[in-house]
């Protein structure tokens, strides 16, 4: 019987950071991954020989007293699951039924809300969503709850429940045609209806506890904590609760009025290779369509029944509002004051290198209003990176972290954490590739035009690497691109350094922190569509 928290003798053993046995230490934290600006962040202050850095993921020292050793390699599925084939069928219903959701009184709003849903889409935010909810229910220890209320009536954990309003729809007063059952037009006469007595719903009764053997299932965990023992293993076949799927629904509505949002600040003309939505229906309406998908994103949060989803999906639009504020705040200032660690890009065979202060300094007068000064040079990284975490990053690991709390995982499991430190990472990943695609990719490739970052005068990963190798880059960064001729050079110092490449770089060692903390679930074929997906977020071209 492999016990979750002997798994912490794996993480120190991958996480290459100075420090004792993980069982010897009055304190334990198993740091898998590091922050998502880990070369940037600054450096806590702490005795090395007693905590492992940077972690992500904070153990219960009760829950870890029994932890014993493991071998320092651990066993991976050698059978590699396609994540998008594993879930193909589960994403062709999503799609065509978060349709449903979307419908409204007013024609022209119900269009523009379908719109991008309308045209091919990765889906990767409820992908994810999905694989983590497959690769951890059974594993909760509120499991058996959540998978009786989908099954229950009146539990509200039922698929054709889940469009049921909590308030009454004359007070709602939010048409939807395609459910006529639970929603209402305003109407201009309303009356006190009477007092009613609500009907109890029914209740929960845990089932007797059983303690499977090790033998008959290679995927049990046994948490142990001073006073208890409970045993988890994976649920037998695979199964999705139709909250996780909701969920999935939701995740991607959120993403979608981003998008309309996004579009309409830095004046798109395309999106997913057709006219964005601003070009074909007009700033007003994008704007509004994306407030409504906000709004029927939330309604369809409240109810499933989780207070903690709603705060994490909750912060996730609080973060992209930030995110975009403090894109839209002064590069050379980078955008917040603070000092930064000594930490840079060397710490992980990249190298920042940005030299010492004045070596941007030239004999022109333009040039020397910004030189080339280190603080100035990682600040600006850190907030291109905590920029990448509001905007991306932290709609993947908030969404995923949730599908596992759906699936029945309490405070204290390693299970939610697992899913956050994965989507933390590859989050950032992703939006690193991004980065890189927008100087290596045709237009038809992004399905949006090249080189848009640029004409933003957003400074981006390769970008700054260029920088480095090149302190003509500095001016350019200084002016945001703006002169005749700037978005050109700049594009040609990067082809002339090696910033794309260790741009890529950079997201492959998230991407490979993303994999190392997946060894802590058990094995399954959505555990390695997982870690397919973390390697394929890299490698993509598109």
């Amino acid at each position: 019987m492999r016990r979750w928290t002997t798994h912490l003798r794996l993480a120190e053993s991958r996480v290459r950071v100075p420090t004792r046995s993980v069982a010897s230490q009055p304190s334990i934290r198993a740091h898998v991954t590091r922050r998502c600006s880990s070369a940037f962040a600054a450096r806590t202050k702490h005795d090395p020989e007693s905590t492992i850095q940077d972690a992500n993921i904070n153990i219960n020292p009760s829950r870890a007293q029994s932890a014993t050793s493991l071998p320092t390699k651990t066993k991976v599925t050698s059978t590699r699951v396609d994540p998008y084939k594993y879930l193909a069928p589960e994403l062709a219903s999503l799609r065509k039924t978060l349709l449903h959701l979307l419908g409204s009184s007013h024609p022209s709003l119900t269009k523009i809300a379908e719109y991008y849903f309308l045209q091919p889409s990765k889906q990767i935010r409820p992908l994810l969503v999905l694989l983590f909810a497959r690769a951890t229910n059974g594993l909760g220890a509120d499991w058996d709850e959540k998978r009786w209320a989908a099954e229950q009536e009146g539990a509200r954990g039922r698929a054709e429940e889940l469009d049921s309003p909590l308030s009454r729809p004359d007070v709602l007063n939010d048409w939807n045609p395609n459910m006529p059952d639970h929603t209402r037009s305003f109407e201009s006469a309303f009356e006190l209806p009477p007092p009613r007595v609500p009907t109890p719903g029914p209740i929960y009764t845990p089932p007797t506890p059983s303690h499977p053997s090790s033998a008959s299932s290679p995927c049990i965990h046994e948490h142990r904590t001073p006073t208890t023992v409970q045993t988890s293993a994976l649920v037998s076949p695979a199964q999705l609760l139709p909250t996780q799927r909701r969920l999935a629904q939701i995740v991607e509505m959120i993403h979608v009025a981003s998008l309309l949002h996004d579009d309409v600040i830095d004046g798109a003309a395309l999106r997913r290779g057709v006219a964005s939505a601003p070009a074909a229906f007009g700033n007003k309406l994008a704007v509004l369509a994306g407030d409504f998908l906000l709004g029927r994103a939330s309604a369809a949060l409240s109810r499933l029944g989780s207070s903690e989803c709603v705060e994490l999906i909750a912060g996730v639009i609080a973060n992209l509002v930030e995110g975009e504020i403090l894109q839209m705040q002064s590069a050379v200032n980078g955008g917040e004051a603070g000092v930064l660690s000594e930490v840079g890009l060397s710490e992980l065979g990249l190298g920042l290198g940005l030299g010492s202060k004045g070596d941007v300094k030239g004999k022109g007068k333009e040039e020397e209003v910004v030189p080339l000064e280190v603080p100035m040079g990682r600040e600006m990284w850190n907030v291109y990176l905590k920029k990448s975490y509001l905007k991306t990053a932290s709609l993947i690991a908030k969404s995923v972290r949730a599908a596992v709390v759906l699936g029945g995982a309490q405070e204290g499991e390693i299970w939610k954490e697992v899913a956050y430190a994965y989507g933390r990472n590859v989050g950032i990943a992703f939006q690193l590739v991004d980065d890189v695609l927008d100087y290596e990719a045709v237009d038809s490739q992004l399905g949006k035009p090249g080189g848009a970052d640029l004409q933003l005068g957003l400074v981006t990963g390769p970008a700054l690497f260029a920088w480095e190798e090149h302190p003509a880059m500095g001016p350019l960064i200084a002016r945001k691109f703006g002169q005749a001729g700037d978005v050109e050079l700049a594009r040609d110092l990067v082809r002339r350094s090696s910033g794309v490449e260790r741009t890529r770089g950079l997201a492959q060692v998230h991407a490979d922190k993303a994999r190392e903390v997946l060894q802590l679930l058990p094995e399954s074929d959505a555990r390695s569509a997982l870690d397919a997906l973390a390697e394929h977020v890299v490698k993509r071209t598109s």
